[in-house]
């Protein structure tokens, strides 16, 4: 049986019944009166991908058009925020790169914040499902992580960037022989699911490490901040 459902207020999404949708935002005068949906914001060391090691600002925003069932985000819960009150709190940290997370961060006014964020100095770096059509010349630093193996139903929109990062459940790597055409960067990361026990991850995690050495033009991307035990 086929539970998926349209989405009829952002570009045409297929979308399941369980996803949560932030609220539409309402028009401002002032770009520091927008308001955004966050689960939280904090500043640490990005733990995966291109740019493990660097030293990052992320905010979490709440909402997604998905739901996968490994997410480790409980993004139904949020804080509505100014962009005023989510600068006031950037700025205890010393941090001038911030990546935007969910959530589905692409269901956010990514322009408002380019026009605020970037004139303060801040680059802008974005995970995302890629089932939305980014704006251009915003974003520092694109990566997307499709879903598609979960949601085959799911067309993945934003079909170019800086960064593919896969997350391996088993499919065939073919799934992506169109898609990371639009990628100079290519990591496979192996699902880690918090719900299972440590010898289903370790096993998940060698099987994604014997794929990468298979496959020479993908990268392993390991969650190296689960391991820490940070965020």
């Amino acid at each position: 049986m086929d539970d998926t459902v349209e989405l009829q207020a952002l570009p045409i999404v297929q979308v399941i019944d369980d996803a949560v949708m932030p609220p539409k935002r309402q028009l401002v005068d002032d770009d520091l009166d927008a308001v955004y949906p966050i689960v939280e914001m904090f500043h640490s060391v990005q733990g995966e991908g291109f740019h493990a090691g660097t030293p990052s600002i992320f905010i979490r925003f709440g909402g997604c058009n998905l739901a996968c069932p490994w997410c480790d985000t409980e993004f139904d819960k949020w804080t509505n925020m100014t962009l005023r009150e989510i600068i006031e709190v950037m700025q205890s940290m010393p941090c001038k790169r911030i990546v935007l997370t969910g959530g589905e961060p692409a269901l956010q006014d990514l322009e408002c914040l380019g026009r605020v964020l970037k004139p303060l100095g801040y680059s802008l770096a974005i995970e995302t499902n890629g089932t939305i059509v980014l704006p251009e010349d915003v974003l520092d630093w694109v990566c997307v992580s499709p879903k598609d193996q979960e949601y085959p139903k799911v067309a993945i929109r934003q079909d170019t960037g800086d960064e593919l990062k896969a997350v391996w459940l088993g499919q065939d790597l073919s799934l992506y022989d169109e898609l990371k055409r639009g990628f100079e960067h290519l990591f496979l990361q192996p699902c880690y699911d918090e719900s299972k026990d440590v010898e289903w991850n370790g096993h998940n995690f060698r099987a994604t490490f014997e794929v990468v050495r298979a496959n020479p033009e993908w990268r392993l991307s390991i969650q190296t901040h689960k391991w820490m035990g940070v965020s």
